[in-house]
């Protein structure tokens, strides 16, 4: 080499991940929902939402679910989380395999694994306030007295962007991306490692899911959240 020369300078490889690092590992994940047909409602076949899933998610890290509507997205997500029992396949979540356990056992693993839905009307009781919707997980879980658990309501509307006193209202009396911050504060009160996001924003007119993304946004900084986020929108994601 002359003298001179520079000599190109090589990137070190980036470590390989450990298995510390995934947070949520899914193998040959089905579901397959019966087709009823008949007086009787005999099973004719099946309908096969979710068939053989293999996917990856670390600490930390966002991943996007793509696809056109009535795909499997949403049942994917739900799946994962054991809304719905997969047909077969195994679910790994922070070390645990999430298929077999019991109710006890999975109720303490729910604590850590959260979901905000597509539909903020049906996924928000109307007869109860916000306050207490909000409240629910934390009092299913026995965590704090009355007066705690409604200073970490107040703590969490205002960090959504909501005022505490709309702990004391009902959700219809809210505008569609205001609910959707109420559903973002539910679950996120109980400071969960994961969050799927089953297509928060396609509800919502453009302003306000730019809104609500900038949202997801600083939570998952502030709060150190995974998501997996269920989407048709290419935009979006």
């Amino acid at each position: 080499m002359s003298a001179g020369a520079v000599t190109p300078a090589v990137a070190p490889e980036p470590p390989e991940p450990s298995e510390d690092d995934v947070l949520l590992s899914v193998r040959g994940l089905k579901k397959h929902f019966p087709v009823k047909q008949g007086f009787l409602k005999r099973t004719s076949g099946y309908l096969q939402a979710v068939d053989g899933v293999d996917l990856e998610v670390r600490r930390g890290e966002t991943l996007g679910l793509v696809g056109e509507s009535g795909c499997g997205k949403s049942t994917l997500g739900r799946t994962i989380l054991r809304l719905l029992e997969p047909t077969a396949g195994e679910i790994t979540f922070d070390g645990v395999e999430m298929v077999g356990l019991g109710n006890k056992d999975l109720k303490e693993m729910r604590r850590h694994m959260q979901i905000v839905f597509q539909d903020s009307v049906g996924s928000l009781d109307p007869r109860m306030k916000v306050g207490d919707l909000i409240a629910e997980g934390l009092t299913i879980h026995g965590i704090g007295a009355r007066k705690e658990r409604d200073a970490v309501v107040h703590e969490m509307l205002e960090r959504v962007g909501m005022p505490p006193e709309a702990a004391d209202r009902y959700p219809h009396q809210f505008s569609g991306g205001q609910r959707q911050r109420i559903g973002l504060a539910r679950a996120l009160v109980l400071q969960p490692k994961l969050v799927v996001a089953d297509e928060p924003v396609s509800a919502l007119d453009v302003s306000i899911q730019a809104q609500v993304l900038n949202l997801l946004v600083e939570l998952k900084a502030e709060f150190d959240l995974t998501y997996v986020f269920v989407a048709h929108d290419l935009a979006v994601v």
